[in-house]
């Protein structure tokens, strides 16, 4: 097929630059965003009289035509044209004749393709936002029938102070919340129509951009015809926000792998998120936890690829553009893979109350609470470290938790322990006297799954109606 810009040109594009250059391989993706713009496009110019009514219904016509071949299969997209926008055309003008050919008028590639990954973000965003509402979900589930599994709490990987399962899970659950609120900034941010502002400088046309950017739903036109074909700051940021998005995502698959390991044995992970080994047959893998961990990497290197090519263009549109398609479609691609996954993963999973328990009370979860119980008995605190500091490294010496020892055992540190010690530094007691806001004691916990299920039911309302 012909190409939009041949009428200059003499000779035809080299066989390998034109491989280089062509993006109809991946940007094919956007046909749905092309021909959705480019009714609008028509539309407007029939309204404002730049083309007849006639000529503006038959272009409507012809571009919903293949819109619907393309959406049934019926209609295959031809690799021999240069991009997504001059099939569509050349597509068109087969269909209608030369009434296609007056399709582009007023408008330009450039603010074309800005708009066309507009609406792919927007798109996109309000489909990873869902997955992330899923995965909310399935947290807000766990941290709701787990409110009373104790564990211990980590710093450094060592065990620190008892809290519960429903606790962890709630700090994750803050996590994703922060990255659906992200998501929403960048969607609100990006919202913008840049359709009218042509190849850089506007046009002579009396085009009505305020009408294209409401049928197209954008908040407003952009302001400036330079900045709305060169941008591509909307992508950065959902590039960023993806990336923060895996960063949790990770964190989770990487807890997730410790605590199925034989060492731990917290979680046993479901056979269908888990994979074997081909030379030892005992073994049961979290590999796709750990899959989601190195794609982390991946929607990394996506954000990396994309600010180094936007580190030195100058304005307004230079060809460099061209690559900001694949690493947004990669990104987005797989993060709601790993998302769906992790939901999965998670709503299937076993996690092993009794070893939790365990390894929290032999962890010395609950020493901290011993110290604060010869505080409260009148020790000064450095005193009382000290004491608990030694009673600590007997057991470790006899194979015992604190839990376990004779009162008499007690009395060889401080004779300030009474029998009242045992309730003191039972887990129980540990997280449920922790009632701070955000804390993991029973009615803190209480508020904050019943605040977090109040959140989700608000985000859920915030997103568009899926078509």
């Amino acid at each position: 097929m012909a190409q939009l810009w041949g009428g200059r040109f003499t000779k035809q594009t080299s066989s390998i630059t034109k491989e280089l250059g062509d993006s109809i391989y991946f940007d094919k993706a956007l046909w749905k965003e092309d021909i959705t713009g480019s009714i609008a496009h028509a539309k407007m110019l029939g309204r404002q009289g730049i083309l007849t009514k006639e000529e503006s219904d038959h272009i409507v016509a012809g571009l919903a035509s293949i819109y619907n071949d393309l959406d049934a299969g019926k209609l295959a997209i031809s690799n021999d044209c240069e991009d997504i926008h001059s099939f569509v055309e050349a597509t068109l003008i087969d269909r209608i004749g030369d009434d296609g050919k007056r399709l582009h008028t007023g408008r330009s590639r450039n603010d074309q393709v800005a708009l066309d990954m507009k609406l792919y973000t927007r798109g996109a965003i309000d489909d990873v936002a869902r997955e992330v509402l899923l995965l909310e979900d399935t947290i807000l589930d766990l941290m709701d029938k787990n409110r009373d599994t104790f564990m211990p709490g980590f710093t450094h990987l060592q065990k620190a102070q008892p809290v519960t399962l429903a606790h962890h899970f709630g700090a994750y659950f803050e996590m994703f919340k922060r990255d659906f609120s992200r998501l929403a900034d960048c969607r609100a941010r990006e919202n913008y129509c840049p359709l009218g502002s042509g190849a850089l400088a506007g046009t002579t046309y009396p085009l009505d951009r305020d009408f294209v950017a409401k049928e197209l739903h954008f908040t407003a036109p952009t302001a400036n015809s330079m900045d709305s074909v060169s941008d591509r700051d909307f992508l950065l940021e959902f590039l960023s926000d993806l990336s923060i998005l895996m960063m949790h995502l990770s964190r989770l698959s990487e807890e997730i792998c410790i605590w199925n390991t034989n060492e731990y044995r917290y979680v046993e992970l479901d056979d269908a998120f888990s994979t074997g080994s081909s030379i030892m047959p005992q073994k049961k893998n979290p590999d796709f936890a750990e899959l989601t961990r190195g794609k982390t990497g991946r929607v990394y290197g996506d954000l990396m690829a994309l600010l180094t090519v936007m580190k030195g263009l100058p304005l307004a549109y230079d060809k460099d553009l061209q690559e900001d398609k694949e690493p947004v479609f990669d990104a987005v691609k797989t993060a709601k893979g790993c998302l769906e996954m992790m939901r999965g993963m998670l709503s299937t999973a076993t996690f092993r109350r009794d070893v939790m328990e365990r390894s929290a009370k032999h962890g010395f979860t609950n020493a901290t609470d011993a110290a604060d119980y010869l505080v409260n008995k009148g020790v000064p605190f450095r005193d009382a470290h000290g004491i608990v500091g030694q009673l600590v490294l007997y057991c470790i010496d006899n194979g015992k938790a604190l839990d376990d020892l004779s009162l008499e055992e007690f009395h060889r540190f401080s004779d300030v322990f009474d029998s009242d010690i045992y309730d003191a530094i039972s887990l129980k007691t540990c997280v449920e006297k922790r009632l701070t806001k955000g804390a993991p004691g029973e009615k803190a916990m209480e508020e904050e799954i019943a605040q977090s299920r109040a959140w989700l039911r608000e985000a859920e309302k915030s997103l568009p109606v899926q078509a």
